[in-house]
């Protein structure tokens, strides 16, 4: 499965300035608003399935009916040992023929990977679309949740600290990012959690996403 999304970034914010800007009015420094909550994302080509009518055939004309999860919506309880991260989704459907009413039901992955690469846990759940008679289009809703451990995904003190120590002009660190060193974008890598939903796809399907 191809990951659409690396580790979440860091905000820089720094007392009056913009975001991503620097504040140089007491010695250079970042302080670094980071969330515990994992990022929410779709992977590419998971975000759509396809299911053609006959199965084996892979014609435009014999496509039946066509889905997307959109409006994926975190919301995060950050408030425990255990971080609780829901994400809410749509899945809008449309399908070939306006006929009797019809209900269809996907299959869909929820899975939190931690540092961009690191799968520590995965669930599967299905989403019903129900085409009033008549009818092309429908909308079925679906939500996927994960717990990730407080302590895991927050930043050992000496990292933060590398990170938000103010530094000033003529001090030997003064203009190295400390974002850039190996060991401090290892520490944020290791403590950055996604959740990651998309449709539970066959290797054909995943294939069919790749190559249209």
């Amino acid at each position: 499965m191809t990951m659409l999304c690396g580790a979440a970034a860091l905000t820089m914010v720094a007392g009056c300035a913009g975001d991503n800007e620097i504040d140089v009015s007491a010695g250079v420094g970042i302080t670094a608003t980071r969330s515990t909550c994992p990022a929410v994302a779709v992977p590419l080509h998971t975000g759509d399935i396809t299911l053609f009518d006959p199965t084996t055939s892979r014609d435009a004309s014999a496509i039946d009916v066509v889905a997307s999860i959109t409006n994926l919506a975190p919301q995060c309880n950050e408030g425990g040992e255990k971080v609780f991260q829901l994400a809410s989704f749509d899945v809008v459907a449309t399908r070939r023929d306006a006929g009797a009413e019809r209900t269809v039901t996907l299959p869909y992955f929820a899975t939190v990977v931690q540092g961009g690469t690191a799968i520590v846990a995965k669930r599967l759940g299905q989403v019903s679309v129900t085409f009033p008679a008549g009818q092309t289009r429908a909308v079925g809703h679906g939500q996927a949740s994960a717990y990730v451990d407080r302590a895991a995904a927050t930043l050992p003190a000496d990292i933060q600290e590398r990170i938000t120590r103010k530094r000033k002009a003529g001090d030997q660190d003064a203009a190295i990012d400390p974002l850039s060193q190996p060991e401090v974008r290892a520490a944020v890598q290791r403590s950055s959690f996604e959740l990651l939903v998309g449709f539970q796809l066959t290797q054909d399907q995943l294939e069919y996403n790749v190559r249209r």
